[in-house]
């Protein structure tokens, strides 16, 4: 990139996956990078988000492998919320001060305050006013909140991730992802939990009869769900909070959690002011990641796109505007197959052709089932329940798998590779993979 007469070549606005994978080895190349973050810097997934809740989760998934096990282990175990909360304190508090000693180690020039656009090139930042020849709006999603009464009553993910005491009763409204990771957690630890469904269905987006096997194994282990069901308001009634709805009579509970989804944070960024086009759904972009204003662009979760807002997404955003910016490339972005998990218990998780267009197109895909418990592998730890799809397309191409299991996670992982290279049995064949592990077993189904 040829240096401007601007302050900068390049200022993102926020400081998570949709900016620092791809501003550190920008700035590294010589490139004149800004940060500009609000907040804590690296954004919602270090701090509050998939680190927390995948460092909460790990004894819940041990605690599963150790019931899975008895008789040949005995014992119970339980786990210690205090200490699980501290735990997961210890292992996140430092990140935003490593991801920001990253980002000024490669010469970033970071920038704390809240950022709004002037023009195509100017950001204010307080009294500080920044110029650039091109920037990135990579600012992220808010939780949704619920407008009905009561609704200052209700909390978001980020007040559970910091809940110092776990409530005895638990009632969460949603069917996404953090809906049902967090029942999941919150049941494991102890908590009377009550899930809320608008719908029908959880996790639209999911192989629906993997869903129900999931919303079965939270059923047996306690968690009460009701599905097509709206809550019309929450009460304050002593110490607890009373729940109302639609079509179920009223309930006490002691913590009320909105998982109703989140949304683009796009409001206040001057966007109106120099002709970013956006919408509900987020920023319009085009297949470079530009926005209405050429030399604008956007990245991560804030983005209006098909594509799974993931961090992994975000990642590969980041990393392509970064070729982009430093001159290695003028392609549009090419997106590849994404994998998607839920961190719950069984996991759930898939990448690439869904189960539900395979199977609505037989003549061009066919789908091979398998019964997790029927792996010996699976048998070693004893897992009972679990199945995946494995889809192929009509020259026999890995182009998408789907599993629930304990180890559906992995297994994906592993068959990642394949769907995204279109491996075929030729290549299959030249795999030699450690045995005995989860990655052996998986590629034995093909």
């Amino acid at each position: 990139m040829t240096k401007s007469n601007y302050d900068f070549d390049v200022l993102y606005l926020g400081s998570g996956h949709g900016t620092f994978d791809g501003a550190i080895p920008l700035a590294a190349k010589g490139v004149r990078v800004a940060v500009v973050e609000p907040g804590l810097i690296g954004g919602t997934c270090p701090n509050r988000g998939c680190n927390a809740k995948i460092t909460l989760d790990a004894p819940v998934a041990l605690q599963r492998q150790l019931a899975a096990l008895k008789p040949v282990l005995t014992g119970t175990t339980k786990i210690d919320w205090t200490a699980n909360m501290a735990h997961k304190k210890a292992v996140i508090e430092g990140l935003p001060a490593a991801i920001g000693g990253l980002l000024t180690n490669s010469g970033v020039h970071l920038i704390q305050g809240r950022g709004t656009l002037v023009d195509a090139h100017t950001v204010n930042v307080g009294s500080q006013t920044c110029t650039a020849e091109n920037i990135v709006l990579a600012t992220g999603l808010h939780s949704h909140r619920l407008n009905i009464p009561g609704a200052d009553l209700l909390h978001d993910s980020t007040d559970f991730l910091s809940l110092t005491k776990l409530p005895a009763q638990l009632t969460i409204i949603g069917g996404g992802y953090i809906a049902l990771e967090f029942a999941t957690i919150a049941q494991a630890a102890g908590s009377a939990v009550t899930l809320v469904l608008r719908g029908k269905q959880a996790l639209r987006h999911f192989y629906q009869p993997y869903v129900e096997q999931l919303l079965q194994q939270l059923t047996i282990k306690g968690v009460k769900i009701y599905r097509e069901t709206v809550v019309t308001a929450v009460k304050r009634v002593g110490d607890q909070c009373q729940v109302e709805t639609d079509t179920q009579p009223t309930w006490s509970t002691d913590w009320v959690l909105d998982a109703t989804g989140r949304v683009p944070n796009v409001e206040n960024l001057g966007l109106e002011k120099v002709g970013v086009i956006y919408n509900a759904k987020g920023i319009v972009v085009n297949d470079h990641l530009q926005t209405s204003v050429p030399n604008i662009y956007a990245s991560g979760d804030v983005i209006d796109k098909v594509q799974p807002r993931l961090t992994p997404t975000a990642i590969f955003e980041s990393t392509y505007l970064m070729h982009t910016f430093a001159g290695e490339t003028t392609a549009p972005i090419d997106y590849p197959a994404i994998p998607t998990v839920v961190f719950t218990s069984p996991r759930l998780a898939q990448v690439g052709v869904t189960a539900e267009t395979a199977l609505a197109h037989p003549d061009q895909y066919r789908v091979v089932t398998h019964h997790v418990p029927d792996d010996w592998y699976r048998q070693v730890g004893q897992e009972t329940s679990g199945d995946n799809c494995l889809i192929f397309d009509q020259d026999q191409h890995l182009v998408g798998a789907t599993e629930v299991s304990d180890q559906a996670a992995d297994v994906i992982d592993t068959l990642l590779p394949a769907v995204t290279f279109k491996y075929g049995p030729a290549q299959f064949e030249r795999l030699i993979h450690l045995f005995p592990t989860i990655s052996a077993s998986a590629w034995g189904q093909l």
